[in-house]
């Protein structure tokens, strides 16, 4: 597997357009040693019956989405057609909009896959009516229904003799859907589908992508645990950074993010055996992190755990 981070910040990326927070003024005058970041996308090649063709899937579609296309040569129209695209098929992790809002980039007459739970496609494709531009294709986009993953059962070792599948589960997270939605919709839907991680498996290798983990549930360290690499929250650095920073009045876990450090934090859940890389992704523009001067940043480093940026590359 290919897997490629074209973002790597949370919404509104870093800098972030309205904010003069510490890390935003600093990368702005150039006094902070830091990347900028645009949102966070992943891109996933894996298919065996394209030789010829390198095709990819995408791990949400970010608003910053048509600029990471346009970065990224892997992701350009085949040559000698008149119209193509390398991107087969995209997976959707809840209905958030930093997390599907790029899908409005693709609406130009092109035809692809898109995964999620029953629940992501009700809210976009029946509750939203500007979503359904995506069906202008011929033939028009297509949805299908991912199948949680009740337990690990799943064998690394590859049968040289069978020819590798691209296998795809999502595991819940336990979080909650969007302010957007309405409350009397909100009542209907399965909490278990609001947000999800996704586990990518292909050739004996596995990759583990959760952005989001509200923390509800300890069904995501073993997935990580038996993972080669796992892309995973790091939003932000504590519980009381966006009330410390004056942009919000919630914590990090009122809405939705774990945060890196703190007695329960996910350096503390992480499982102490894993022995796949483990990459901070979905950065949050106040998190001290992005300092690369830090003691913040050395602290993540020193437990060892990688800092995703835009562009970085893994191959599995």
């Amino acid at each position: 597997m290919r897997v490629k981070v074209l973002g790597s910040a949370a919404g509104g990326g870093f800098p972030q357009w309205n904010c003069a927070c510490p890390n935003c003024s600093g990368l702005r005058r150039g006094s902070l040693k830091a990347r900028p970041r645009t949102q966070t996308q992943i891109a996933i090649a894996a298919d065996p019956e394209y030789a010829l063709r390198e095709y990819w899937s995408l791990v949400n579609a970010s608003p910053d989405l048509r600029t990471q296309i346009v970065a990224a040569p892997e992701l350009s129209p085949f040559p000698n057609t008149k119209s193509s695209s390398a991107i087969m098929d995209v997976y959707l992790q809840s209905a958030d909009v930093d997390s599907l809002m790029g899908l409005l980039h693709l609406r130009e007459f092109q035809a692809f896959k898109i995964f999620s739970m029953p629940a992501i496609r009700h809210i976009l494709s029946e509750e939203n009516s500007i979503f359904q531009v995506l069906g202008r294709a011929n033939p028009p986009v297509q949805w299908f229904s991912l199948p949680f993953a009740s337990h690990l059962n799943w064998d690394k070792k590859q049968d040289p003799k069978e020819v590798p599948q691209f296998i795809s589960r999502a595991v819940s997270l336990g979080g909650e859907y969007p302010d957007y939605i309405s409350r009397k919709l909100r009542a209907t839907l399965p909490a278990e589908e609001a947000v999800i991680a996704l586990a990518f498996e292909y050739a004996g290798k596995r990759v583990f992508v959760a952005p989001t983990l509200p923390g509800r549930n300890t069904e995501w360290q073993k997935w990580a645990e038996s993972s080669d690499l796992v892309l995973l929250d790091g939003t932000f650095w504590a519980d009381d950074e966006l009330l410390k920073t004056g942009r919000s009045q919630k914590t990090a876990r009122q809405i939705g993010h774990l945060p890196i450090s703190g007695p329960g934090g996910l350096m503390a859940q992480y499982p102490k055996h894993a022995r796949g890389r483990k990459v901070l992704i979905h950065i949050n523009n106040t998190n001290p992190i992005l300092d690369e001067n830090s003691s913040e940043h050395r602290a993540v480093l020193d437990a060892g755990f990688e800092i995703a940026y835009d562009g970085m590359e893994f191959s599995l």
